[in-house]
């Protein structure tokens, strides 16, 4: 992997228009998603780009307390810099992060990364039975 890519959580440096651009477009969980719900999202979350010096190629974001529950949402690298790595190194950051050390539990949902987040300790829910949910969008 070539070393020039980082990972930050400095949410000045975010490229707003590629995030919506993906997830609006390319992704399976948020297509069609309003900029002002992304806009919003940022701000209320724990945000990770993934760069090429000053260009972003990747984005994740974490909804959490801080000491007891995160979220993982919003997952992605760019087609053009995927196969290099960049998923593994994004989720070794977050995974590694000072502030969510200590939790007591980490979620997720995904239809087709399974393997990615194996690696980084994710399994299929223990008793599946005891989460709800409240969906009141089906699409955007």
């Amino acid at each position: 992997m070539n070393m020039s890519y980082i990972v930050s959580t400095d949410k000045t440096r975010l490229d707003v228009a590629l995030i919506h651009r993906f997830l609006s477009t390319e992704s399976y969980w948020a297509l069609n998603i309003p900029i002002e719900l992304v806009e919003r999202a940022i701000r209320n979350s724990l945000c990770f780009g993934v760069y090429l010096d000053v260009e972003q190629v990747g984005f994740a974001r974490v909804i959490t307390d801080e000491a007891t529950f995160a979220y993982l949402a919003d997952v992605f690298i760019v087609a053009e810099h995927r196969g290099r790595g960049l998923s593994k190194l994004l989720m070794q950051t977050i995974s590694d992060y000072p502030a969510l050390q200590g939790l007591r539990r980490w979620v997720l949902a995904t239809r087709d990364a399974h393997s990615l987040y194996e690696q980084f300790g994710f399994t299929a829910l223990d008793h599946p039975y005891i989460f709800m949910q409240r969906k009141l969008i089906e699409r955007y």
